[in-house]
């Protein structure tokens, strides 16, 4: 089993910026990719933000204002999210898929508002 932990979130004005982290642990072999995702009150998840077998991919919504890292060697993953709006508001989940397994942290929530 792996287990994701997020860290990161909070209250933010708008305009403000966080800086979202995931550490995962437990019986990792292999890292296929790890990233972001977020569920809106009422919506579904959504992908925020992907590092698949070196690429990145970002969701159009986010693109120029998040930012996503990552340390393999270190099984980590970061998000750093500047010139947040109020619609970034939303629950964010740390995603990893490992030996071809899909994993997900118990989520951060995130809110922008004044």
């Amino acid at each position: 089993q792996v287990q994701l932990v997020e860290s990161g979130g909070g209250l933010v004005q708008p305009g403000g910026s966080l800086r979202l982290s995931c550490a995962a642990s437990g019986s990792i072999f292999s890292v296929n990719d790890m990233g972001w995702y977020r569920q809106a009150p009422g919506k579904q998840r959504e992908l925020v933000a992907l590092i698949a077998r070196g690429n990145t991919i970002y969701a159009d919504p986010v693109k120029g204002r998040f930012t996503i890292g990552g340390d393999n060697a270190k099984n980590t993953v970061s998000l750093q999210m500047n010139s947040l709006k109020p619609d970034d508001t939303a629950v964010y989940y740390c995603y990893g898929r490992f030996a071809g397994m899909d994993f997900w942290g118990k989520g951060t929530l995130v809110t922008v508002s004044s």
